[in-house]
């Protein structure tokens, strides 16, 4: 598949890799900036502190060597919260639900359309504020790995956009077909009726007394 030019470039690549030949992609987005807030509240203060051990007194080793190693730490830590924010991806087609995700190690989960029973969005005071919100999804009464996204942004038009694909059958979603968005095949004929090949005529029955 030939991905939109439209889509992130590490969304691109991703509907390239993981998507079937002819499956459209409808949406495809990264989570909003707000999730990064947690991480950044934790890497402040920390980083803050190694830098106060490494050049408070450059003389004495052993604080140089910790305050270091904190300084260190700390950017690794969120370079990676940093880096799991850019490459994750939440992609919807008219087929299933993908989230990819991982910077060293890519991992990608699915759910089928057709799966999808049910659909809850959650929009807290402060994602009010800042413009995201969070899905649940309910497939079945199953536990799914996609069960609970958070921190969607545009939440609004996301909402109508997966809303539409799920429970409106002019989108071809989840209203029919296999778990790849195919259609059902067309019921079988029925059986044709039995040719008699006598034609010899039908004796009547005998009076009854």
């Amino acid at each position: 598949m030939t991905a939109s030019p439209a889509l992130p470039g590490r969304a691109s690549k991703d509907a390239d890799k993981y998507l079937l030949p002819g499956e459209d992609v409808v949406l495809a987005t990264r989570r909003h900036w707000a999730v990064l807030i947690e991480p950044t509240v934790k890497f402040l203060p920390v980083f803050l502190v190694g830098a106060v051990l490494f050049l408070v007194d450059p003389d004495n080793a052993v604080t140089s060597v910790v305050g270091l190693v904190v300084l260190l730490g700390s950017l690794v830590y969120y370079a990676l919260r940093v880096g799991e924010w850019w490459m994750r991806h939440f992609i919807v087609t008219r087929r299933r639900v993908l989230l990819t995700s991982g910077v060293i190690v890519r991992t990608v989960t699915l759910l089928p359309l057709r799966r999808i029973t049910d659909l809850t969005w959650e929009e807290t005071f402060l994602g009010q504020i800042l413009g995201y919100g969070s899905f649940r999804f309910e497939s079945a009464g199953q536990d799914q790995a996609l069960r609970h996204i958070t921190f969607m942004p545009d939440a609004k038009k996301v909402y109508r956009e997966v809303s539409g694909l799920l429970f409106s059958a002019d989108w071809g979603g989840a209203a029919g077909g296999d778990d790849e968005g195919n259609p059902e095949p067309p019921p079988a004929p029925p059986p044709p009726s039995p040719v008699r090949h006598d034609t010899a005529p039908i004796p009547p029955l005998p009076p009854t007394s």
